[in-house]
C-alpha cells in the first residue's frame, strides 16, 4: 500500500491523517472500505421497505400503552431534524429531547422550535449544569488533547440514555449515518465513552467535581450491548440518504435554515472545528466531511478542493466567535493564547479505559451485530 504526502484521487483525504494508506491506484483506504460497505448494504427497494416495516412494527409494538414509542435527540442540525421528519412520516411517537449545553446557535434553537411546532411532538429540554460543564471544557483545553468535544458528545449520549430509562423507552432514534459521516480518521477524535479519561483530565485541571452531569461508562455500554436495555436505531442507514435533499425538504416543509457546516449548529463546535483544530493541531475536518459527500454523490472532488482553498472562517465571523467563546469560558485572550501554544498531548497521556476496551470491543460488536436488522 502506498503512503506519503499525497491526496486520494477519488476524495480529498490526504496524509494529514497519519493512519491513511493508498492502494497502487492512489485511492485511499476510506474510499476502498466505503465501496465494500456499499456492496454489503445495497439491497432492493422491496427489502429496504421490509426492514423499515420490521423496525416500525417492533418500535410501535413496544410503545403500545406508553406515551412514547421512542426517543429522538434533536439538535436542530440536518441529520437529527430529518430523522424527526421521517419519524412523522412513519407514524412513530417519539419524545424529542434537546440537550442544552449552553452553546446552541440561534439558528439551531429556531430550527428546533419550528420542527416541534409543525410536527406536534413533545419536546423535553435537558439543561445541564453550565458551571460544571464550563469547568470541564476549560480542563480539556488545558489538557491540550485533540478531542475537546468528547465532553459534549459524552454528556449528550448519557443524557439521552438517562431520559430513556426514566421514561421506560427502549428505542433511541439517531441521525448517525454512513452516507455523510463515514471515514473520520481515528487520530482526529477520541472514543466518547471513555469516562476514565474525562474524569482524569478533570481531576488534574478542573476546580469542580463531576456531580450533576450525566455520564455513560464503557461498562454501561457493555451491559447495554449484552442485555439490549436500550437500542439505537439509525434510520438514515435504511434509506438512500442525501444531505442536500434533506435540507431542501426541511427548508420547504418547516422553514428550517442551514447553518453552514457539519455540526455548526453549536457555536463551540464550529469554533473548535474551524479554528482550534486547524490552528493548533493542523487538522481540517472539512476534508473528511467533504469526502463523505463526494462518496455519496453530493459533491464533486473539484468542488471540494475549491472549498478547501477558502479559510474555514470568515475573518469578521472568527473575531466575533472567538471573543464570544473565550469570554463565555472565562479566559482572557492571553490565557487562551497560552493554551493554544501548549504542547499537544495524547489522550493516552492521561488515565484511560482504552486498554480494557480493546479486549471488550470485539464482544460488544458481536452483540451489536446480532441485533442489527
Amino acid at each position: 500500500m502506498m503512503k506519503g504526502n499525497q491526496t486520494c484521487i477519488k476524495c480529498v483525504m490526504d496524509s494529514s491523517d497519519p493512519s491513511i494508506t493508498f492502494n497502487n491506484k492512489g485511492i485511499c483506504k476510506y474510499c476502498c472500505e466505503y465501496e465494500r460497505i456499499l456492496k454489503r448494504m445495497k439491497i432492493s427497494k422491496e427489502k429496504t421497505q421490509k426492514r423499515l416495516d420490521a423496525i416500525a412494527e417492533e418500535i410501535k409494538s413496544y410503545g403500545r400503552g406508553h406515551d412514547y414509542d421512542s426517543l429522538l435527540g434533536l439538535s436542530g442540525g440536518v441529520d437529527s431534524s430529518y430523522v424527526a421528519y421521517l419519524a412523522k412520516q412513519m407514524e412513530y411517537r417519539p419524545l424529542l429531547v434537546n440537550v442544552n449545553n449552553g452553546w446552541d446557535s440561534k439558528l439551531a434553537v429556531e430550527n428546533v422550535k419550528l420542527l416541534v411546532d409543525k410536527l406536534g411532538y413533545d419536546l423535553y429540554t435537558y439543561t445541564i449544569n453550565w458551571q460544571e460543564f464550563k469547568d470541564m471544557q476549560r480542563s480539556l483545553l488545558k489538557a491540550s488533547v485533540i478531542d475537546i468535544e468528547i465532553l459534549s458528545d459524552h454528556v449528550i449520549t448519557a443524557a439521552l440514555f438517562k431520559i430513556a430509562r426514566e421514561n421506560k423507552i427502549k428505542y433511541i432514534l439517531t441521525g448517525g449515518n454512513i452516507a455523510t459521516e463515514y471515514g473520520m480518521p481515528k487520530a482526529w477524535v477520541w472514543r466518547k465513552q471513555d469516562l476514565s479519561n474525562i474524569k482524569a483530565i478533570q481531576k488534574q485541571f478542573g476546580t469542580k467535581k463531576i456531580q450533576s452531569l450525566p455520564t455513560f461508562s464503557t461498562w454501561q455500554r457493555v451491559r447495554n450491548a449484552i442485555f439490549k436495555q436500550i437500542r439505537y436505531i439509525k434510520l438514515l442507514n435504511y434509506i438512500d440518504y442525501r444531505k442536500n435533499e434533506a435540507i431542501e425538504i426541511l427548508s420547504s416543509s418547516f422553514g428550517w435554515q442551514y447553518y453552514g457546516g457539519k455540526h455548526y449548529e453549536s457555536i463551540f463546535t464550529k469554533f473548535y472545528q474551524a479554528y482550534i483544530l486547524p490552528e493548533k493541531f493542523g487538522i481540517d475536518k472539512r476534508k473528511s466531511h467533504f469526502s463523505s459527500l463526494i462518496r455519496n454523490g453530493e459533491m464533486t472532488r473539484n468542488e471540494a478542493l475549491e472549498e478547501l482553498q477558502k479559510p474555514p472562517y470568515e475573518p469578521k465571523e472568527l473575531h466575533n466567535d472567538m471573543e464570544y467563546v473565550i469570554n463565555k469560558l472565562g479566559f482572557s485572550k492571553d490565557e487562551f493564547e497560552e493554551i493554544m501554544q501548549l504542547p499537544i498531548k495524547s489522550h493516552t497521556d492521561y488515565p484511560s479505559d482504552e486498554r480494557i476496551l480493546r479486549y471488550l470491543d470485539p464482544l460488544i460488536k458481536i452483540y451489536e451485530k446480532i441485533f442489527e436488522y
